[in-house]
């Protein structure tokens, strides 16, 4: 289990690096947050596809086509838990060597959004008291560990469970009705 784990985890991961790389890149002097956003989470959804191929290599090769949905949400786990952490390193790199404004430029594109949209002053003001605790946060690595993790690991379980629960397979003999 702990090779199937490792490679497609560290497969995920690498997507998620090859995706940060790209998108940031593209989009850090110009950011769209809407744009963004759907590409991220389109990202997570491919990079937490191999969620599936590793449960099902894993009941395949392993476990003779058979495997519990527990043993199988656990074996997806591992790999939501090593694909999460290879973006959060990522994460930490991108935002510490390259883009330290990024809470800046984000606060700034929220605001001005909101601003384009009609809101008056005392709803910028509520959204710019909302967007402090993010940005006290983004001041401590920790604080944005805990806030890179919230933004994909939800992404990685509800597809582990739902993986699990599609791959599951029982290795009990099913009775012959004649």
């Amino acid at each position: 289990m702990k090779k199937i784990v490792f490679v497609f985890g560290s497969i995920a991961g690498l997507i998620f690096i090859v995706w940060m790389a790209f998108i940031y890149t593209a989009c850090y002097d110009h950011p769209d947050t809407q744009a963004n956003m759907w590409l991220g989470y389109g990202s997570m959804i491919v990079a937490f596809s191999f969620v599936f191929v590793g449960i099902k290599s894993y009941r395949d090769k392993y476990n003779n086509g058979h495997i519990a949905f527990w043993k199988a949400f656990q074996v997806g786990l591992y790999i939501t838990l090593i694909a999460s952490t290879i973006y959060v390193l990522a994460w930490l790199v991108d935002y510490y060597v390259f883009m330290p404004d990024f809470m800046d430029k984000y606060v700034a594109h929220t605001l001005a959004q909101a601003k384009s949209h009609g809101a008056s002053a005392a709803e910028l003001d509520k959204q710019r008291a909302s967007m402090a605790s993010y940005i006290q946060m983004y001041k401590s690595p920790f604080g944005v560990i805990v806030l890179t993790y919230l933004e994909v690991l939800p992404v990685g379980l509800v597809i582990t469970l739902i993986a699990a629960l599609i791959l599951k397979r029982s290795n009990k003999q099913q009775p012959i009705i004649a």
